[in-house]
């Protein structure tokens, strides 16, 4: 079954185009990772104190994206993470969701 897996980042004002920065300029891993389907990062409303941002990856199933969260692709992917300044209020929130229903074009 189809996973979903989510970070929700609340990142400070006056901090957005460097927090998309650090995100585009980044080598994920994941086009090497079984089970990776596909990557998006959202940029979503502006609040009073935060501008909303989510990280969306789409994997095969639950099993292939817990796998990813032990590799070494995943610490690559994340190494030097806590040595930049915060962008973001707090820590971002984890959501995972197994996809019950897909409509699509086909």
């Amino acid at each position: 079954m189809t996973f979903i897996a989510m970070n929700r980042f609340k990142v400070a004002l006056g901090s957005e185009a460097e927090f998309e920065e650090v995100w585009l300029s980044r080598d994920s891993h994941l086009k090497t990772v079984p089970g990776f389907v596909e990557f998006h990062l959202l940029r979503g409303p502006v609040r009073e104190d935060h501008a909303l941002y989510s990280s969306h990856t789409v994997w095969r199933d639950k099993a292939d994206f817990e796998a990813w969260t032990q590799s070494e692709a995943f610490r690559a992917a994340h190494r030097g993470a806590g040595e930049r300044k915060p962008l973001y209020l707090g820590p971002p929130q984890f959501e995972g969701f197994e996809v019950i229903q897909t409509v699509g074009l086909d």
